[in-house]
């Protein structure tokens, strides 16, 4: 390899982050291997979106990362690159799903099915963290894997910027909550919509915050029906 192959090499991934695991199971003869992520596990609000990503070994986009070390405007430039050169697979889990299956479940499924979108079947697929999704090929599980596995990097990128649009799209659609800033999760601003609004119908009311102002805002109703009987005898 001469010195400008060795160059272009050594930009392709940040430090810590490399394509080797997918090459050697590729040099094995499982291929194609694919990269699974997700983002959004955590927010009171908004779907929680699954990617898996099939790099081209020839084509990996260079400064691939982990999507939460990367600033939105180069997440952006990389999910471009990486939808141009890859085969990539994106779904989502509904608030409704999760509310009636759990965060958990409902992940594990959005995973699966991107998994399983893909244009060509992988023979393995990487998948960060340590909760397996319920897939028919090979799995390996990679605990921090979006800071050490190219594919599943890239894959946190795909899932984290479809995301992050569609809640940009719902902030223009519910205006009030700040959508478009905190993305759902549970900030001050996002609190003090929920009080003041209540919740809307991408809000997850399986999730406590969510279901204690449910609580609050049924109370206050009830106390409103009851007192209404009263008002009108005294009109």
């Amino acid at each position: 390899m001469n010195r400008m192959a060795r160059s272009a090499t050594a930009v392709k991934t940040l430090a810590g982050l490399s394509f080797k695991r997918e090459r050697a199971v590729l040099r094995s003869g499982m291929a194609p291997v694919a990269g699974a992520d997700e983002a959004g596990r955590g927010p009171l609000a908004g779907p929680v979106v699954a990617a898996a990503v099939i790099l081209d070994p020839k084509r990996i986009p260079a400064g691939l990362d982990d999507s939460k070390k990367l600033t939105a405007t180069r997440r952006e430039a990389l999910f471009d690159e990486i939808c141009a050169t890859a085969e990539v697979s994106v779904v989502m889990a509904p608030p409704s799903r999760i509310d009636r299956d759990n965060i958990r479940q409902a992940t594990l499924w959005a995973l699966a099915n991107a998994v399983k979108g893909l244009p060509a079947d992988p023979r393995l697929v990487f998948v960060d963290g340590n909760d397996r999704p319920p897939l028919e090929c090979e799995v390996e599980m990679v605990i921090g894997g979006d800071g050490l596995i190219a594919s599943i990097a890239a894959a946190s990128i795909v899932a984290k910027v479809t995301r992050d649009r569609l809640m940009v799209g719902l902030g223009a659609a519910f205006p009030g909550y700040g959508f478009e800033r905190h993305m759902g999760y549970g900030t001050a601003e996002h609190g003090a919509a929920l009080r003041r609004l209540g919740p809307c119908r991408h809000h997850r009311t399986s999730f406590a915050p969510v279901r204690a102002q449910q609580l609050v805002l049924f109370e206050t109703e009830m106390l409103e029906i009851e007192a209404e009987p009263l008002v009108d005898a005294l009109v």
